[in-house]
Parts: C-alpha cells; structure tokens; sequence
C-alpha cells in the first residue's frame, strides 16, 4: 500500500501563516503586558483590597474584613453613642474640590481660549515661538513654580503692593492662605493645558466659514456663537477635560496657597496615609477619585465620539 501525505491548500497555509504571527506578536507584547499588569494592575488592586479592611493601630491595616472605609467617605461615628452622622468635614473638602476645580476651568477657559486663538491665527512662522512660551513653564518643577507664586500674593507681594501704591487699599490684604490663592494658582499651573488643545482645534479651522458669516451680516458673537465654538468646541472639551481632572486631585498647589487650612481631595487622602493612619478610608477615597476621573473621560469620549458620527 502507498501512504498518502496530507495536502495543504494555500487557504490553510495562510490560516496558520497568520496564526504564528500572532503567537510571535503576543509573545512579544509578553514583557510590556507584565510590566502593565504589575505596576498598574497591581497597585489598584492592592487598593482595592485596603479598602475593605480594618485600618491598623499605627498605621497600615488589619486583616480584618470591613467596609467602614466606604462608609466613612461621608459618614461618621459619634464617639458617645456610635450613631452614624454625616461627616460633614469630608463634605466640606467635597466640595471645596469641586468648586474650585470648576472656577479653575473656567478661569482657565477664559484665558486659555483668547491665548489660543492668538497664537493661531499668527503667522506660521511665528507660532513655533508663541507655543515654545506656553510650554516654558512645564520646564520647571511645579513646587517651585507654586512657591513662586507665593512672591505675588503674600503680604509685602507684588499684588499687595500694587493696590497700595494705586491707593485702592491703605494696608495689605489676606491673600495667601484663602481659596482665592489655590484657584489662583491652579489657574496659573494648568493654563498651558487649556490653551495647547484648544489651539490644535482653531488652528485646524477654517477660517472661510467665519468669513461667510461675515459676508451674510453676522456679527462677531454670532459668528463666534454659531460658526466658532461649534468648530473648536472638541478642543474646548478636552482642555477642560485635561484641567478639571489633575485640579480635582491637586495636592501640592493646595498645600503650599492653602497653608493647611483649606484642604481639597488630594491632601484628604494624603492625610489618611499620614497623621490619620486610616489607610481604608485613604485607598476607598483614591478608588473614589478614580472613578470620578473615569465618570470624565467616558463622558468625553462619548460626547467626542457622538459629534464624529453627526459629522
């Protein structure tokens, strides 16, 4: 009898052609996957984890199951009777977060879209040089530049000193240790966020739509309102997108402006790793932040996503 070998068609060759590439791909990707896994999986995990437990007598945990470090992200137990109330401190940095990241994208929305839109519409060769200063203060480490601001808003600083020379005021006035410092200087830290995404989107405008508008008797805030912010509107999202997420968590601008006095959500978590020992309250507060920031960024790009498929 003749033995017969297997006949493969070109089809089955390409199949299994493709199916070593892939296995050559993943083992690849092999290293970077673990790399992902163990230094961002990992450490989400082990929050998850704290979260759920007892915290320690001196900091760190006890294997204990417990969920009082969820509970206790707006609930409180009174030291009498052990009645749950609301923690009305932590609502306080709740809010206190919220609002001013909000007021600090808004400031930052007000400066950064002018800035952007003088920057694109100068002329190509002088652009390079308007965005190089933007990004100046990247270069420099955010500590310093916090200090730094410290020199136009303390008692003898340049702020203070102005207002009494022009006579509005006759002594100094409290500015450093006050919300208005933090939005401040938070303002003047995540500007160049604002202004790099909401350029991108106006140097990518076409600037014939805004001259019809004009040749159809549209004024400068209709043709701003109705042709303008529609086009660059992507641009304004994600700034906002990229100003409200690092301000909502912002530790060191608050801890230098606010002297301590006027924590905001970072230096809540901060505080419980630290002098409050209470490492689940910490890690349920860091998931609590994280999902905030996930609740963001699915929005955006929703909404990003949504105006493509209108398009």
């Amino acid at each position: 009898m003749t033995e017969t070998t297997p006949s493969f068609s070109p089809g089955d060759l390409e199949a299994e052609a493709q199916r070593q590439d892939t296995k050559r791909r993943w083992l690849l990707s092999l290293p970077a996957l673990v790399i992902i896994v163990c230094a961002a999986t990992g450490p989400l995990m082990v929050m998850v984890v704290y979260s759920f437990l007892t915290p320690g007598d001196y900091g760190n945990v006890k294997w204990e199951f417990s969920t009082d470090g969820w509970v206790n992200i707006f609930l409180q137990r009174d030291i009498f009777d052990d009645t749950l109330m609301w923690a009305d401190a932590h609502l306080s940095i709740f809010w206190r977060s919220l609002s001013l990241s909000m007021i600090t994208t808004v400031m930052t929305l007000i400066f950064g879209v002018p800035t952007a839109w003088f920057i694109a519409t100068q002329p190509p060769g002088k652009r390079e040089f308007w965005l190089f200063l933007i990004t100046v203060p990247f270069w420099t480490n955010l500590l310093v530049r916090t200090i730094a601001i410290q020199e136009l808003l303390r008692a003898e600083g340049v702020f203070n000193n102005i207002l009494v020379f022009i006579g509005i005021i006759d002594a100094p006035i409290q500015l450093m240790f006050t919300n208005f410092a933090i939005a401040f200087g938070m303002t003047y830290v995540y500007l160049p966020l604002m202004v790099l995404p909401v350029y991108a989107a106006v140097d990518k405008l076409d600037f014939r739509l805004v001259e019809a508008a004009h040749d159809l008797y549209a004024g400068r805030w209709t043709a701003f309102r109705r042709v303008i912010l529609p086009l660059i509107k992507p641009g304004i999202i994600a700034g906002s997108i990229l100003v409200f997420i690092p301000s909502l968590g912002a530790y060191v601008t608050p801890r230098v402006l606010g002297g301590g006095k006027n924590l905001m959500f970072g230096n809540l978590i901060e505080l419980q790793f630290g002098a409050g020992r209470n490492w689940p309250l910490g890690a349920a507060l860091s998931l609590m932040l994280m999902a905030a920031v996930m609740v963001s960024l699915i929005w955006y790009v929703r909404v990003t996503s949504r105006e493509q498929a209108d398009g």
